[in-house]
């Protein structure tokens, strides 16, 4: 339950809250649609999430983070973007991590409108903290249950990974600057997470989801060589379908990359020989859009 002081009872708040009344009586047969559907889709084999995920993500959905282009990315936009394309991966990993990307610009684009993830977690009442950083004058960019795995990560675009986090005034938080992730959140698409209901969120566009998953996937350390495994195969599922039935969105992904200079080229043909080792069948449909890599 929510409380929301509107101010002193007036003629104008009464008007209000009839009003109020009265959309919610006519957008419930909507949501009860919807719960209807996301039951089918559950039955009928669709990716969901689990229930403590989803119940984050609805927290951030309804305190407006999506709204503010705020983009779901990691695993949980993977299932999303899963659904979107028609699959269907029962050997996707699960994680409780919540990645969510913002532009670096947000604070001058998005006019008024505000949201807070601070505030949007700690309505959940599930404990959630902020992770210190490992530099004390910085500020945290993660927040965590304690005694659990759930972690919410806030992330910005920046050009090397040792910049300082930024603060979004927009979230009230500070955003983490990964390199290439400007790449990866150009042109997102809506999508829906499916659990009981569903929640519309930002991901990336699925080939720019797969080629920023084969170019980071050479950013690894060597102690991280499960991540690297499941960054190429993620790539490969998406580019088994994507070569078949999106084609021109891996040539317009393709053209973007190669645009941002040779080492991008290089650290991508790298995680490319990976793929082609680890995945042969999804490397030779890839192969059939841009043959210009058999060079």
């Amino acid at each position: 339950m929510r409380q929301t002081y509107l101010g002193k009872k007036s003629k104008e708040l009464e008007k209000l809250v009839k009003e109020f009344k009265k959309t919610k009586k006519l957008i419930k047969p909507d949501i009860d649609c919807i719960k209807k559907l996301c039951a089918q889709l559950r039955v009928g084999g669709a990716i969901v999430s689990d229930a403590p995920s989803a119940r984050i993500i609805k927290s951030l959905s309804d305190g407006g983070i999506f709204k503010l282009n705020g983009i779901l990315i990691g695993t949980h936009a993977f299932s999303v973007i899963g659904n979107m394309i028609g699959a269907n991966w029962k050997t996707h990993l699960k994680t409780q991590d919540i990645d969510i990307a913002a532009p670096k610009n947000i604070d001058i684009v998005m006019g008024d409108l505000k949201a807070d993830v601070p505030n949007a977690l700690e309505q959940l009442k599930m404990g959630f903290l902020p992770v210190p950083s490992l530099n004390p004058k910085n500020p945290s960019t993660s927040f965590k249950v304690r005694g659990s795995t759930l972690m919410v990560d806030i992330l910005t675009a920046g050009k090397k990974e040792s910049e300082k986090p930024v603060f979004l005034s927009k979230f009230n938080t500070a955003a983490q600057p990964l390199h290439y992730l400007d790449y990866l959140i150009k042109d997102f698409e809506k999508g829906a997470i499916i659990n009981s209901e569903g929640i519309l969120v930002n991901v990336p566009n699925p080939a720019r989801f797969a080629l920023h998953k084969i170019i980071i996937s050479q950013d690894r350390p060597a102690f991280a060589h499960g991540k690297t495994m499941k960054d190429i195969s993620q790539a490969a599922k998406l580019l088994d379908i994507l070569s078949e039935e999106r084609p021109g969105d891996i040539l317009v992904a393709w053209d973007d990359l190669k645009g941002r200079g040779k080492n991008w080229v290089k650290k991508f043909k790298a995680g490319l020989k990976v793929l082609e080792n680890k995945h042969q069948m999804e490397f030779q449909k890839f192969l059939s859009v841009l043959p210009e890599l058999k060079k």
